[in-house]
């Protein structure tokens, strides 16, 4: 299954592409964000699966950004919310705090 919907904060299968395009119109997919002068940090719930091989689907991502840039100084993706969240906190320690 490619598609993925949130269901009380668990990712759920959705074979139907029309509730899964429903959900994500209105779906608040933001995991955390944090942010300082010189850099963003931002960790979502990406509703398609990224894993192109074996093992589990991959779900979240967390991008770090430059302020006034939209291009990627940082990603990193995983499989759970759980994941996402330490990730994200390994994330703006090493950019936003150092």
């Amino acid at each position: 299954m490619n598609r993925y919907t949130l269901v009380d904060g668990i990712p759920t299968p959705e074979p139907c592409i029309l509730k899964w395009g429903a959900w994500f119109e209105t779906a608040d997919r933001r995991v955390a964000f944090d942010s300082n002068e010189n850099y963003r940090v931002s960790t979502v719930f990406l509703a398609l699966n990224h894993n192109f091989g074996d093992g589990p689907p991959i779900l979240f991502e967390t991008m770090v950004f430059k302020e006034g840039s939209s291009h990627d100084e940082d990603c990193r993706r995983y499989a759970t919310q759980e994941e996402a969240k330490k990730g994200h906190a390994e994330l703006v320690k090493e950019w936003l705090t150092e």
